[in-house]
């Protein structure tokens, strides 16, 4: 019998095993890049955009301190958005960001958007 022979016939070989298995662990760990970061670090809830801070709105999708400064800019500028849509009037956010924060933003009630960036990741026990 030869030990080095796969009777695995699904098309993969070790070095694409390797890979899927690194890549699954990388996605696992959240250190799998800036797409998958920004997804796992979204907010659960939702932002009010019309009284939410500069760091609560960065919980939203895309918006880092500049975008989010930026938003409080043109609050204070022309008051209260009447739309999610004035956001595109912040310098970077066009429509495809804008759809990626309209599902995470209100116009109305309070912000309870928790951020899940830089949490602790569940312990499984001692090691």
């Amino acid at each position: 019998m030869n030990v080095f022979h796969r009777s695995d016939r699904s098309g993969f070989g070790p070095v694409a095993l390797r890979v899927a298995r690194v890549a699954a662990l990388l996605l696992w760990l959240g250190l799998a890049g800036p797409a998958v970061a920004a997804s796992a670090s979204a907010a659960s809830g939702v932002v009010n955009i019309n009284t939410a801070s500069a760091s609560e709105l960065q919980m939203l999708p895309g918006v880092g301190k500049v975008r989010a400064d930026a938003i409080v800019a043109l609050r204070k500028e022309r008051g209260a958005f009447k739309s999610v849509d004035e956001l595109k009037e912040v310098k970077g956010i066009g429509d495809a960001m804008l759809d990626r924060i309209r599902p995470h933003a209100t116009l109305t009630g309070r912000t309870t958007a928790r951020s899940t960036r830089g949490a602790a990741p569940a312990s499984g026990g001692s090691r």
